[in-house]
C-alpha cells in the first residue's frame, strides 16, 4: 500500500509545537549573553552613552582590580561549601521524612516555609537579628552571660561569612530536600526486600542500593544548588553588601558594584561569572560521571 505524501505542516515534524519555545529562550536567554558579551567590548560612560570600542580593555581593567582575586577565591569558596553542607543536611532530612512518624505531615510543611518566603525578606531579618544594638542574638548571649558587650556579628568578615552561608543553607534546604525525598520514594520495596532476603544490613543497603539510585535526584540538586548559590546576591547584598570593602563580596556583588563606576567592567565581570558557573557545573558534572551507567 502506498503512502501519500506528508502535508505541509506534517513535514515540519515537532517543529511548530516547539517554536515558541525556542524563540522564548532566544529572547529571554540567548540574546541577553549575546549583548552582555557586546556591552563588554565598549567603551560607555556613566550616563549609559556609547563612546566607541574598547576592545578587551575592560577585562583587562577588571584583572588589575585590587580585590578581584579575592573576589573568585570566596566566590568559590562560598558555592563550595554551601553546596556541600546543604547536599549533606538534605540528604539526611530526605531520609528523615521518608519514613513514618507522629507529625511527619506537619514537619514536612514547615520545611517549606524557608523556600516560600522571599530569599531577600529572610535576609533582611536575619540582619535585624544579627544588629549589633538591637538584635536579639547579642541579647540572649549577654543575658545569659556568654559574651560581655554586643558583637558586630557582619560587620567582620571572620563572622560575617559563616552567617551568610547559614542564611544560603538554611533557604536552600527546602528545594533539595524535597528533590531527594522524591527520589526516594521512586525506589522501589521490592528491592530492599530482595536486599533483607540477601542478609544486606541497614548500611550494606544504604549504600549499595539508596545511594546509587537516588543518583539522578541527587545529580539535579546539585547542579541546581551549584547555580542558585553561585547567583545568589539577595543574601549577601541585604546582610553586608558585600562590605567592608570588597571582604564579603562574591563576583555578583562585586559586578554589581562595578556598575556605579564602570558599566562596561561590570559587563565584563558578567561575562567571568558566566563562565565560571559553566565551568563549575561541568567540573561537576565530569566528576560524577552523570552520562555513565553504573556497573
Amino acid at each position: 500500500m502506498r503512502h501519500r505524501p506528508r502535508g505541509g505542516l506534517a513535514r515540519l515534524g515537532p517543529l511548530p509545537w516547539i517554536a515558541p519555545v525556542i524563540l522564548l529562550i532566544l529572547a529571554v536567554v540567548v540574546y541577553p549573553i549575546v549583548e552582555l558579551v557586546r556591552t563588554s567590548f565598549l567603551n560607555i560612560s556613566i550616563a549609559g552613552k556609547v563612546r566607541g570600542s574598547a576592545g578587551t580593555d575592560k577585562f583587562k581593567k577588571l584583572f588589575e582590580e585590587t580585590d578581584f582575586g579575592h573576589v573568585l577565591l570566596w566566590t568559590v569558596l562560598w558555592t563550595v561549601v554551601v553546596v556541600c553542607v546543604t547536599m549533606v543536611l538534605s540528604l539526611g532530612l530526605a531520609q528523615l521524612f521518608n519514613q513514618r512518624f507522629p507529625g511527619r505531615r506537619v514537619a514536612r510543611w514547615a520545611l517549606i516555609a524557608p523556600w516560600a518566603a522571599s530569599v531577600l525578606m529572610t535576609a533582611i531579618g536575619f540582619k535585624w537579628m544579627l544588629n549589633q544594638t538591637a538584635g536579639v542574638l547579642n541579647t540572649l548571649l549577654i543575658d545569659l552571660g556568654l559574651i560581655d558587650k554586643s558583637k558586630d556579628w557582619l560587620g567582620e568578615p571572620g563572622t560575617a561569612w559563616p552567617w551568610m552561608m547559614f542564611v544560603a543553607v538554611f533557604v536552600s534546604l527546602p528545594f533539595t530536600t524535597y528533590t531527594l525525598l522524591a527520589g526516594l520514594q521512586t525506589i522501589s520495596q521490592d528491592v530492599y526486600e530482595a536486599a533483607r532476603i540477601d542478609g544486606a544490613g541497614p548500611w550494606q543497603t544504604y549504600w549499595g542500593i539508596t545511594l546509587p539510585l537516588l543518583r539522578p535526584a541527587f545529580l539535579v540538586g546539585v547542579v541546581i544548588n551549584l547555580i542558585n548559590v553561585f547567583n545568589s546576591f539577595p543574601i549577601i547584598w541585604a546582610m553586608t553588601q558585600g562590605g567592608p570593602g570588597s571582604d564579603t563580596a562574591t563576583s555578583t556583588v562585586f559586578m554589581y558594584k562595578l556598575k556605579e563606576t564602570d558599566i562596561a567592567e561590570s559587563a565584563a565581570m558578567s561575562v567571568v561569572n558566566f563562565a565560571m558557573v559553566v565551568v563549575l557545573v561541568l567540573i561537576f558534572l565530569k566528576v560524577s560521571r552523570w552520562n555513565e551507567e553504573d556497573a
